[in-house]
């Protein structure tokens, strides 16, 4: 969907958090209420609107994955992030929607 950022899809993303010898962080950046409808098991909620203000909680060097309900909200994340320097952020291809559509998992926020 956009090319300059990097992707990784439903499947991959399952893997990675399978493996517990590879640290992942995944990020959901749409809006409360729709959070709670649910995401990506052990996601962290952080509306888009407030990542510029927690920029500083994102940096580091784990792997970091964006979703929102499709994939365009979290590929502005990301987009936003590489501007900041970051270039370990990954969007979610299909967002929620292609995770559920592969028949992962879907739960209610951790910290809410």
């Amino acid at each position: 969907m956009y090319t300059n950022i990097k992707e990784i899809d439903a499947a991959e993303l399952a893997r990675w958090l399978e493996d517990e010898s590879r640290p992942v962080r995944v990020v959901d950046v749409r809006e409360m209420h729709e959070i709670h409808r649910g995401t990506v098991p052990g996601a962290e909620p952080m509306p888009l609107a407030t990542v510029p203000l927690r920029l500083a909680e994102l940096h580091g060097d784990t792997p970091l994955v964006l979703v929102c309900r499709s994939g365009a909200r979290s590929a502005q994340a990301c987009m936003f992030l590489q501007q900041q320097g970051m270039d370990n952020v990954y969007n979610l291809r299909g967002g929620i929607v292609g995770w559920a559509q592969s028949g992962l998992p879907v739960s209610l926020p951790e910290a809410v």
